[in-house]
């Protein structure tokens, strides 16, 4: 599930940080009251670049989350990645997914 509300990206901000080589992840646990499930979200700032990098760099924060966060995500947390500069387009996809799997695990240990 997408995190979509401004108001959910602030929760998360006010979270828990975990910074990798090619992106930064924001993570909390929702309260009992919210609804199941993991959700995320992303963002790239234009500190990465123009829009077409910015979205590239989206793409694949979207790809790494959908391969990793299944598996390796806990029910009821959202999760935000953040587009790092030059590190998130230039960075090798499989430490993308490396680099997520030890953030996870950093963070849920």
């Amino acid at each position: 599930m997408i995190l979509k509300k401004r108001a959910d990206y602030l929760r998360t901000a006010r979270a828990r940080r975990l910074v990798t080589k090619g992106f930064m992840l924001q993570a909390r646990k929702r309260t009992s009251g919210e609804i199941k499930g993991i959700r995320v979200g992303f963002t790239c700032s234009k500190k990465i670049g123009n829009a077409v990098k910015r979205n590239r760099a989206k793409r694949r924060l979207r790809e790494t989350a959908r391969e990793i966060l299944p598996q390796y995500g806990c029910d009821g947390w959202d999760y935000v990645l953040i587009g790092r500069l030059n590190t998130t387009l230039e960075h090798p996809y499989k430490r993308l997914l490396s680099d997520l799997i030890g953030a996870l695990k950093r963070l849920h240990s």
